[in-house]
């Protein structure tokens, strides 16, 4: 339970600290488009976040490492290797957060950018994957109900 109160605690501490980045962008000072000033070092930014996200190295190495971090925590979680019982069920916990935190990722991305490729903007965007998003959880927690298909 405790272990609970603190993940809660810390995702809330995030949501605010990410509340406080997005109000401060956006009262940031905004400059017509084709004006060399333009962006700055978030342009700069960006550029680099993006040639990093374009290179399949990067996403080779993502995608071992995340196996390694889902695999290896899953082994050690319920394989006997002498690690305490506290530790091991905390271990298949981070294994589920990993991937259900992957899965909302795919449906919100997917859904997010299947709206952007159709020419709409970045509202429609986050607006579509918050809906995919939510109507999967809709359907999780239906499933649960009428089932019990998680824990």
């Amino acid at each position: 339970m405790t272990s609970l109160t603190l993940l809660s605690t810390g995702l809330m501490g995030l949501l605010v600290v990410a509340t406080f980045v997005a109000v401060a962008e956006i009262g940031a000072k905004r400059v017509a488009p084709g004006d060399d000033e333009a962006g700055g070092r978030y342009e700069a930014i960006v550029g680099a976040l993006g040639e990093v996200a374009r290179t399949p190295v990067v996403w080779a190495v993502s995608f071992v490492g995340i196996t390694v971090l889902v695999g290896g925590s899953i082994l050690l979680g319920v394989g006997s290797f002498g690690i305490p019982e506290g530790l091991a069920g905390t271990l298949v916990n981070v294994a589920y957060l990993v991937v259900g935190l992957l899965l909302v990722g795919f449906v919100f991305l997917g859904a997010y950018f299947a709206t952007r490729s159709r020419g709409l903007g970045n509202a429609h965007g986050v607006a579509a994957g918050t809906l995919a998003t939510g109507a999967a959880f809709l359907v999780l927690v239906t499933v649960q109900l009428v089932v019990g298909v998680v824990g």
